[in-house]
């Protein structure tokens, strides 16, 4: 239900933007938002491991240097029939972990100091178990092409913005100046709602993904109620652009932030792996 959702969201974001290309820009306009959108994201999709765990100052380890965290995700990429990924260390006090990296064979594991001092090892497995599944699902290719589109759509938008504002139209009789206002305010805003709504899918997935490697839902479940607590004590300097790759939102909001936000509600995350062990019994 997941991966059909996340394709209906996906065809969504298309329609979209053919949508507000032929109402904003025509061919010309959305022709040069997509090209400037594929070379942002193309960049961003080759480079992602390097951006980001730069960003974050991460430093890769070694078994001798974290043999628990090392230990762990190699057994567990083992059962996944996966790559080793490498490992990495990010000295943050909030307790957090994400994957990056292109591919499986390009992939990479980031867990922060915070997070190795909260969790027991069966959570800590189902924390970087939940990681392994994002890695086997390409869930970085499809968080990209989402972010892509997305990106297009708002270039259109802002392109119009600035036509509008220096005097430029379209030569089209049938187009309505006050329809293409609604267009560049709500197209950019559904966009951004669609691309969330796939992060949060993915999340999903990714849940149930780790409950299967690591053998068992409660192990991923336990981790999200500590995580989940603390996340929400302990602050982050994280950015917004990377929020979605995180287990738990880095970010803190309520009100319409949890509309916008990258991740699921976490009392449904766990009541779902929590249904998982019952159906097992």
């Amino acid at each position: 239900m997941n991966t059909l959702k996340t394709m209906v969201l996906m065809v969504f974001l298309t329609v979209l933007l053919i949508a507000i290309g032929g109402a904003l820009g025509g061919r010309t306009g959305m022709t040069f938002a997509l090209v400037m959108a594929f070379g942002l994201n193309f960049v961003t999709y080759w480079f992602s491991d390097k951006i980001v765990l730069r960003m974050y100052s991460a430093r890769e380890v070694t078994e001798s240097e974290a043999p628990e965290l090392y230990g762990i995700v190699r057994r567990l990429a083992q059962k996944a029939a996966l790559p080793m990924p490498k490992v990495y260390m990010v000295d943050e006090d909030q307790p957090n972990a994400f994957a990056t990296g292109r591919n499986p064979e390009h992939a990479a594991i980031a867990a922060t100091t915070g997070i190795m001092k909260i969790l027991s090892r069966e959570e800590l497995e189902g924390v970087l178990a939940h990681e392994l599944a994002h890695v086997k699902h390409r869930d970085i290719l499809i968080s990209t092409i989402a972010a892509t589109i997305a990106g297009a759509i708002s270039y259109l938008a802002q392109m119009a913005q600035w036509a509008m504002i220096f005097g430029g139209r379209r030569d089209d009789e049938d187009s309505s100046p006050f329809a293409s206002i609604v267009m560049m305010i709500v197209a950019p805003i559904a966009a951004m709602l669609v691309q969330m709504a796939i992060s949060r899918s993915r999340e999903f997935s990714a849940d149930e993904g780790g409950a299967e490697i690591s053998g068992n839902p409660m192990y991923l479940a336990n981790a999200l109620k500590k995580l989940d607590m603390a996340s929400k004590q302990i602050p982050m300097d994280a950015n917004p652009a990377t929020a979605h790759m995180f287990i738990v939102n880095p970010l803190t909001g309520g009100g319409l932030m949890k509309l916008f936000s990258t991740h699921p509600p976490m009392e449904e995350r766990i009541a779902r792996l929590e249904a998982m062990r019952g159906a097992r019994r």
